[in-house]
């Protein structure tokens, strides 16, 4: 891959050939390109674009000088822009621990794609069962003879923290909780949760289930952006069911106007956990508190992270899903040029002040020869930000060009033959 530094076309125009010679050499690249044009096509296919860009492959803003995080009195935290995708902070982020009710995160987006896919429906009626109706720990409330809706499960396991609920939602999705964590598993593998394994579905202490605080940015991330129909559950401040009334444990909803959810977690083996979401105007950012010393220790941890990162990062918008970037120069193509951009947008987040010190460089590849198809990576950008670099972003052709016909091949081929001297 080189930079674009020069013009091939000029290079071409200036080269000293006489118009013999150049007719020699395209009878001769004519003659080369007689044969099918499928042996033109790349060997291998390149792969379809991501939908969106993983939060685990983004940057870390880890800048010399960069803004210092404060002191998390927890065992492990993180704090993620989903914007971005990029970690601003963190302390022993991939340590695998007890994730305790923040398992039900889980839960829910098993829960939320089994509504997609309408294999169950709100309004459906589940009978519970007395594995559901004796599940040990924080409750619901729900019972044997009473029939219960998915929509009232749901509003158990997310605001109440039920862990009858979170049982019977598993067995109405999969028949049994053994079943749906079979699934939460590959989900889990599907997301990247490299340092995640589930045994249930309530978050009830076992030796092999756990997560991490990266692990959990991610799933919370993912929940939020994979199923916004859903997500405002976690901003309901209380829930009553069979003349009940309990309220949601994230005491920021009621202290915060900006944090909207998302889950608490406790257990002994687990301490007191958190995970925060707040949003000021496009930012969004995510925290993750696991392991702090008590209800009201999490939740003073988490505000001061969350605070903390809309106060000394800005994030930033570089480029937009599919409108062009550049163009690139195609040889041997039905057109002479491709639209190349990002199939997602692309943000980046910095130190608060430092946008106008970034510096962005094209580099494609070169040369770029037919046929290119419709999402090919065909370069990368890179950013550098006061000339450290701190990102880059393949780039994909946004459009197809397909082989030119025999006369093209052979202009061009004779075009990068001297070019290439």
């Amino acid at each position: 891959m080189l930079a674009r530094t020069f013009s091939i076309m000029t290079r071409f125009r200036q080269s000293p050939m006489r118009s013999s010679t150049l007719c020699c050499a395209l009878l001769v690249a004519a003659a080369a390109l007689s044969v099918p044009a499928v042996a033109q096509k790349p060997a291998t296919k390149p792969a379809a674009p991501a939908a969106a860009p993983a939060p685990a492959s983004a940057p870390a803003v880890s800048q010399a000088g960069g803004p210092v995080a404060p002191t998390i009195a927890a065992a492990s935290w993180v704090l993620v822009d989903t914007l971005s995708g990029q970690t601003l902070g963190a302390s022993n982020s991939d340590e695998r621990r007890d994730p305790a009710s923040i398992t039900k995160l889980m839960t829910a987006y098993v829960a939320f794609g089994a509504l997609r896919a309408k294999t169950i429906t709100p309004s459906q009626m589940v009978q519970v069962s007395q594995h559901a109706w004796k599940a040990e720990g924080s409750r619901m409330f729900i019972e044997p003879r009473k029939a219960v809706s998915v929509d009232e499960l749901l509003h158990g396991v997310i605001i109440q923290s039920g862990n009858d609920a979170s049982i019977a939602v598993a067995e109405a999705v999969a028949g049994s909780e053994e079943a749906f964590v079979a699934k939460m598993n590959e989900e889990a593998a599907r997301l990247k949760l490299t340092s995640t394994h589930f045994t249930n579905s309530t978050g009830l202490s076992d030796p092999q289930h756990y997560s991490s605080a990266a692990d959990i940015a991610r799933l919370a991330s993912a929940l939020i952006q994979d199923f916004p129909e859903y997500y405002p559950l976690y901003s309901q401040k209380e829930f009553r069911y069979n003349n009940i009334t309990q309220a949601n444990r994230n005491r920021l909803l009621w202290t915060d106007p900006y944090v909207d959810g998302v889950k608490t977690g406790h257990t002994e083996a687990a301490g007191w956990c958190l995970v925060a979401s707040a949003k000021r105007g496009d930012r969004r950012l995510v925290s993750v508190v696991l392991g702090a010393a008590s209800d009201s220790s999490r939740a003073a941890e988490s505000q001061k992270l969350l605070n903390w990162g809309f106060q000394a990062f800005d994030t930033v918008a570089l480029y937009q899903s599919g409108k062009p970037v550049t163009t690139l120069r195609v040889w041997k193509g039905a057109k002479h040029d491709v639209n190349a951009g990002f199939v997602a947008d692309r943000y980046l987040t910095l130190p608060k002040g430092k946008a106008d010190k970034l510096a962005l460089t094209l580099e494609s590849k070169e040369p770029l020869i037919a046929p290119v198809l419709n999402g090919q990576p065909v370069g990368v950008v890179k950013v550098a930000l006061e000339g450290q670099p701190v990102a880059q972003f393949p780039m994909i052709a946004l459009e197809e060009v397909p082989l030119a016909n025999l006369w093209g091949r052979a202009v061009d081929t004779v075009r990068l033959w001297f070019t290439s001297r």
